[in-house]
């Protein structure tokens, strides 16, 4: 299911681009300070490194319970969880670093405050970073592991992931299309990880 559903957000997104630059211009006149403010203090809860620094904290504490073979199955599930979050990071972001650097967008901001818009296929300029969102890609690999660990509350962790990686758009840090490409792997790379690399630690309708 998780991988149709990564597919169904990817082909969306490329839908997605055909509208893009018109309903960032949207957001970016609509979207008040005080709104802009409050998406700001919430839309980094889905960066990667406070995501990474946790999953490595999380091995640093197994590791000690561990030695002290204090509550071994939770301990087995918490290095394997990680460990699967760490991968899980590692394929998508390696993969969508390879379509920023190949394909090369403008941000929308920098369309609204430079007049500079559209993609530069092979310029390999890090300026050209847009498409798509690392953040998006980061926290729908979040909700994976969340729902394999809580399964029972996964439409919270989807929810959560939704409203995090749609700040992106609500900021104009990035097009709608980022989004949801941006959200297509990092669901589809969390899935091909837990099922070929941790069977058995995910819910079967992944």
């Amino acid at each position: 299911m998780l991988l149709w559903a990564g597919l169904l957000s990817i082909l969306v997104g490329c839908a997605a681009l055909l509208i893009d630059r018109a309903l960032a211009h949207f957001i970016y006149d609509h979207v008040s300070g005080r709104a802009h403010k409050a998406l700001d203090g919430i839309t980094h809860y889905a960066k990667a490194g406070h995501w990474l620094a946790a999953a490595i904290l999380a091995l640093i504490v197994a590791a000690g319970m561990r030695h002290f073979n204090v509550l071994a199955d939770e301990v087995t599930q918490l290095i394997n969880y990680s460990l699967a979050f760490i991968a899980s990071l590692t394929l998508g972001s390696g993969f969508l670093h390879v379509i920023k650097l190949a394909l090369g967008r403008r941000r929308p901001r920098d369309d609204m405050e430079m007049g500079l818009y559209g993609f530069m296929p092979l310029a390999f300029n890090p300026d050209y970073n847009s498409f798509p969102s690392g953040h998006a890609l980061t926290i729908c690999c979040v909700a994976v592991i969340f729902t394999c660990v809580w399964p029972m509350a996964w439409p919270i962790w989807f929810g959560i992931a939704a409203l995090l990686a749609v700040t992106r758009a609500l900021l104009t840090a990035h097009f709608l299309s980022d989004v949801l490409i941006g959200a297509g792997i990092g669901l589809i790379a969390a899935r091909e990880v837990l099922q070929l690399g941790f069977p058995g630690f995910s819910p079967v309708w992944f």
